[in-house]
């Protein structure tokens, strides 16, 4: 297992990170995955002893489960926290009321308390802010969150599904009042899903920002186990309880065509070489994989090992690109001719 920094923060976590979504089964979640103690405690194991130090887990799966077999599972373990580093995050409805949801400082500071409380630690290593609170000014936002590093609730900061022009401003706010800064990003990202690309994976590399892409095997679809014939019969059974993240599904059957090629020819999964694409794109700092058995985390855990030819990820890039969306493609055009001699892309 490869190490990297986490942006600027001097941590360096594993170039595979291990989600928790599947932990618990609560409500929406259980179509995600269900699984309960004894099998989380050993699928932690597992990672750990592959060489994965980064866990991520938020306080809305399964509202609040996750975090509590999680932590359960740090401590039946015996995991030195030294030598982990645990995420979570804030924004989404952990009860009925009002107040319950969203980047109020009120519900920041009580979710951060509680999933303190839940994964039973001093400290949260890595706390996202899990989604764009529309109600709430952006600097009362950064000014509860540096409130909250400055506690000792939280070590860093991050931020999950804001826009790119979001993330600049909090960050440039927090910047010009000395407050703490967000030091990583975790956003959808896969072959099937590349508007990362456009501008949040630029603005990541410019700042020097961590980028963890969460669902890098589009929810399942990329593992080759969802096929034209089964969608209609009707067998793709998941995607019909539970369709996210939404994809261009003819495109997305045209890709894992080309993916059980490849794979082929390394005697690899189809999803292992999914994982390794995403591993080998630029900016990207640590995948984030789950699993719902050992067999496959096993098989996750492989991806690490693939090393795509340039040949290989050319051809994957053609057959999943997307077009440029505006002003990209018109900096594009006009960069063209910038370089004397040679052209290139923004």
């Amino acid at each position: 297992m490869d190490y990297k920094l986490l942006g600027n923060t001097g941590l360096f976590v594993s170039e595979l990170s291990f989600g928790t979504m599947s932990f618990g089964g609560e409500g929406m979640w259980k179509s995600v995955g269900q699984q309960q103690q004894d099998e989380a405690d050993e699928l932690i194991q597992m990672a750990v002893d592959a060489g994965i130090n980064f866990i991520d887990t938020a306080n809305v799966y399964s509202f609040g489960q996750s975090e509590e077999i999680l932590g359960n599972s740090i401590d039946n373990l015996d995991l030195n926290l030294n030598e982990l580093v645990i995420s979570t995050k804030v924004r989404g409805a952990m009860g009925e009321g009002p107040n319950d949801q969203g980047l109020s400082r009120y519900h920041i500071f009580n979710s951060a308390e509680d999933s303190l409380t839940r994964l039973n630690v001093d400290q949260i290593d890595l706390l996202y802010v899990h989604g764009v609170d529309s109600v709430m000014p952006i600097e009362e936002i950064m000014h509860s969150l540096n409130d909250l590093v400055d506690t000792g609730y939280v070590r860093y900061l991050g931020v999950s599904n804001w826009p790119t022009w979001m993330v600049a401003k909090a960050n440039e706010i927090a910047r010009s009042k000395g407050w703490h800064q967000f030091k990583a990003m975790q956003y959808y990202y896969s072959l099937s899903g590349r508007d990362a690309e456009d501008a949040l994976i630029p603005y990541a590399e410019s700042e020097n920002l961590a980028f963890v892409p969460w669902s890098p095997l589009a929810g399942g679809f990329l593992t080759g186990k969802y096929t034209r014939e089964k969608e209609e019969s009707g067998e793709n059974a998941r995607r019909d309880e539970f369709d996210f993240p939404p994809i261009d599904k003819e495109k997305a059957y045209a890709i894992v065509d080309l993916l059980r090629e490849i794979a082929d020819s390394y005697d690899v999964s189809i999803a292992e070489t999914a994982l390794a694409w995403v591993r080998h794109k630029p900016g990207v700092t640590s995948t984030l994989i789950g699993a719902k058995s050992t067999d496959q985390l096993e098989s996750n855990l492989r991806s690490a090992e693939i090393e795509l030819t340039d040949e290989d990820l050319q051809a994957l890039d053609e057959i999943s690109a997307i077009p440029k969306r505006y002003p990209f493609w018109m900096a594009e055009f006009q960069n063209q001719n910038r370089y004397p001699g040679e052209e290139r892309e923004m």
